[in-house]
């Protein structure tokens, strides 16, 4: 993602005037998401699923004192907290997830996911690759591809485009902060080999990475010429770099996105319903939290992005302000002081995802959007002396729904005190290829090619797991 900067020098006007009026038209004109399923509905077409909303939780969430309690572990491996049931028999989660609890049929829990490292990178989780170049404190992994994985919604903007004109196929929510972006490593929609026209569209940042044109405003549309001429530095910076055809793709999006207010009445929480933020919680005060803020806007936002017609929306979730716990700032990174953390923390994400899951479903668009939560890593069984619980790569948790996926279930256990996968490890990338499958990609034969000219498979060998597809 970058701006568009632009010289005063025009260029050649190289689109239409039909053109123009066609991408006026759509942009204005296109159907958001339960339009499109009412339509499809009539028609009788059906993809197996429309979008996904990924919820990271960076810094390595806790599995033991949240979606896999040891109650009969010793006190130094079960911690403080005591386990809740779920509505559905046999299945019980932390009891600061109360709200979650009463959605366990609509939710699917992954207790023995493996294939991480002990690396606070969320690379993982958003592109399906633990290998990528070198970054601040990453360890170099052989293998990536020259250019990058490219994240989930990158691929899903690359294979499947854009829903609705002047909505990007991906959109990342992250906090613009530095810290917070120190936290994540890696961009959540980072486009990878695919190019800068597949990148994520970062609703929140304020710099190169937007999808913004410098200097013009919807009142300027009518004016070609100085439209045109801010593509010109992209231009060269494309050709320089060998990505020619990612111009007209780069220059449509760019001029849906500016013709369209689609994305930001989206984006404008003051369109919503006192109702609605009453849900998420957004009219309630927040005493114990730094300046009285929360994160849990966030969640309502990815419900309204993906309701205006994006294909993936991604957000980075913990107690406000996202960042490094050295700096005195929040993420679910819990070496020491892991209880009083939590019992803060917990009810927040209890609160917003549950939220969402809920309006997702009474909105009638729960089995055509999936939602993923994850974080880079479990945690270790054993309490340290700090009170708290170190990195665990052997291991952790995961929860996913709608989609279209199997819910109401516990996939796979841990061992006596949650150190290790008892049955059925689950990759990660097993997960990425579910999603994938369910939303009409299939891994097994989709390639694309990298900078190099190499052509790479998304998810290598891993493909779909019947316990979560059927």
């Amino acid at each position: 993602m970058l701006t568009i900067r632009g010289p005063q020098s025009s260029i050649s006007d190289r689109i239409s005037r039909r053109r123009w009026l066609q991408i006026g038209g759509l942009a204005l004109g296109g159907l958001a998401l339960p339009e499109i399923l009412r339509a499809e509905a009539v028609s009788g077409r059906s993809n197996p699923a429309k979008g996904i909303i990924m919820v990271l939780l960076p810094g390595g969430p806790t599995h033991l004192d949240t979606l896999d309690p040891k109650p009969d572990a010793p006190a130094e491996i079960r911690g403080e907290f005591r386990p809740i049931a779920t509505n559905v028999p046999g299945i019980d989660i932390c009891e600061h997830l109360p709200r979650l609890a009463r959605l366990m049929d609509k939710l699917t829990i992954i207790r023995s996911l493996v294939g991480f490292r002990d690396d606070h990178n969320t690379h993982w989780c958003t592109t399906g690759w633990e290998s990528h170049p070198a970054m601040d404190s990453s360890p170099m992994v052989p293998g990536f591809p020259a250019g990058d994985w490219p994240s989930l919604g990158s691929v899903l903007s690359r294979s499947l485009g854009p829903r609705v004109p002047g909505v990007p196929p991906c959109v990342d929510l992250t906090p613009k902060d530095a810290d917070a972006r120190f936290i994540l490593r890696t961009p959540p929609g980072q486009p990878g080999y695919l190019g800068v026209a597949h990148a994520g569209f970062e609703a929140q940042a304020v710099d190169r990475r937007n999808i913004t044109l410098e200097g013009v405003d919807p009142r300027r549309l009518d004016d070609r010429r100085a439209m045109l001429a801010r593509f010109d530095d992209f231009r060269r910076q494309a050709d320089a770099a060998g990505l020619a055809e990612d111009i007209d793709v780069y220059q449509r999006q760019a001029f849906e996105l500016l013709t369209s207010s689609r994305l930001a009445q989206a984006l404008d929480l003051n369109r919503e319903s006192a109702q609605g933020r009453r849900r998420y919680g957004l009219d309630s005060a927040y005493p114990d939290e730094r300046e009285g803020k929360t994160h849990l806007d966030q969640f309502l936002l990815a419900r309204r992005v993906i309701e205006a017609g994006a294909r993936c929306v991604t957000l980075a979730f913990s107690r406000w302000p996202l960042g490094r716990v050295l700096r005195g700032d929040h993420n679910w990174d819990w070496h020491r002081d892991l209880f009083p953390e939590a019992r803060k923390t917990l009810p927040l994400l209890d609160l917003g995802l549950s939220a969402l899951i809920q309006d997702l479903h009474e909105r009638g668009l729960l089995e055509d959007v999936a939602v993923v939560v994850w974080g880079e890593f479990g945690r270790t069984p054993r309490i340290n002396q700090n009170a708290g619980r170190d990195h665990w790569a052997n291991v952790c948790s995961a929860l996913v729904a709608g989609g279209g996926l199997r819910t109401g279930q516990v996939i796979g256990s841990t061992s006596r005190w949650g150190e290790e996968p008892r049955t059925r490890p689950v990759h990660f990338r097993e997960v990425f290829a579910s999603l994938y499958q369910r939303l009409g990609i299939d891994v097994a034969n989709t390639q694309f090619t990298d900078l190099s000219g190499r052509p790479q498979y998304l998810l290598g060998e891993h493909r779909p797991f019947a316990e979560l597809v059927g």
